[in-house]
């Protein structure tokens, strides 16, 4: 999974989601180069829950199903 800034440039490559105990780990790297490993708590999880309306849940379900648009620029 890649994410990227307001001008297509990768920010984050994630290449693995994984469950450490009560936490869920994110491993990728930054900018292409850089290693890092990010933990998200349960308190965390929650509180990026509270961030989502009706609206913003039912496009990411539907964004799991939407086609490609276009390539981000490299």
């Amino acid at each position: 999974m890649k994410l990227y800034g307001n001008d297509n440039s990768e920010l984050m490559n994630v290449s693995t989601i994984e469950r450490n105990g009560d936490e869920l780990v994110l491993k990728g790297k930054i900018f292409g180069a850089m290693p890092m490993t990010a933990k998200v708590r349960p308190e965390e999880a929650r509180a990026a829950l509270k961030l989502l309306n009706f609206k913003t849940i039912i496009f990411l379900i539907t964004l799991l199903f939407r086609p490609t648009v276009g390539k981000a620029k490299k």
